[in-house]
């Protein structure tokens, strides 16, 4: 059995839960902390150029570069899970699930081909439903994180756009769906449409999204609404996706965020 996530940062995510807090701290490394600690620094080999495709029975390549708002994110000097920024008072919210939420995150917005074009991002707090935190409901599989770069006076959202959060938009769409499999350092990117699943599940048949896009935002028309996980960690193959529908009860947590 697949899931989209890795087993032993899964095992590390569920320790959290043990805490019983709604609000983790992150650790407080900067940028250079992480790159000192494994985090790849702005330098790569080239890969071949990739192109983005709609879903159909071949596996997408990877893209060349993800939208800058959608990006990776890292512990232990890898990428594990992904995420994406979503528009907030603040400038500095990032969307994933909440199946990979962990203590000691930083996040790579547009991360490609080994590159982080905007530097990392630590998390300095993450929050989750209580639903979640209590029982790992997968209807309520989505976490916010708080974000900081040390040293630089702008905002996440003011260098790489943001997703406004969608919610209670109904459950079939046509949407983008990224993700990071956590063996590329390229996102995988493709065009599918969603139905629902279950009674506050999505699910949508985009092939090529294996451990590691958990977390991929579900984009239409400039809003997110879902992220890979949910039903299976995400699905048990790499060929369908799902996500907790998004309705009151991430609004809710949204607004607890941002005030």
């Amino acid at each position: 059995m697949a899931i989209k996530f890795p087993r032993t940062a899964l095992t590390a995510a569920a320790s959290l839960l043990v805490l019983g807090t709604g609000l983790v701290l992150g650790t407080g490394t900067t940028a250079d902390d992480a790159y000192a600690a494994g985090a790849p620094a702005p330098v790569t080999t080239p890969v071949p150029t990739p192109v983005t495709t709609s879903a159909a029975p071949a596996a997408p390549a990877p893209a060349q570069a993800a939208a800058s708002s959608v990006g990776a994110l890292f512990a232990g000097g890898s990428h594990f899970c992904s995420a994406s920024v979503v528009h907030s008072g603040a400038g500095d919210l990032v969307l994933t699930a909440a199946h990979c939420v962990r203590g000691d995150m930083t996040f790579a917005p547009g991360y490609h081909d080994g590159v982080a074009p905007f530097g990392m991002w630590t998390v300095t707090s993450t929050a989750v439903a209580d639903g979640w935190k209590s029982s790992a409901d997968p209807d309520l599989d989505f976490a916010f994180l708080t974000v900081r770069q040390a040293g630089n006076p702008a905002t996440l959202e003011s260098l790489t756009g943001a997703n406004v959060l969608g919610t209670n938009r109904g459950f079939e769409h046509r949407i983008t769906l990224t993700g990071y499999p956590d063996t590329t350092d390229s996102p995988v990117v493709c065009n599918g449409n969603t139905t629902r699943s279950d009674t506050y599940q999505l699910r949508v048949a985009c092939p090529g999204f294996p451990d590691g896009t958990s977390g991929g935002p579900w984009v239409t028309d400039g809003a997110v609404i879902g992220v890979i996980g949910g039903y299976q960690l995400g699905g048990d193959t790499p060929d369908v996706s799902y996500s907790a529908y998004f309705d009151d009860d991430i609004a809710k947590l949204y607004a607890s965020v941002t005030g």
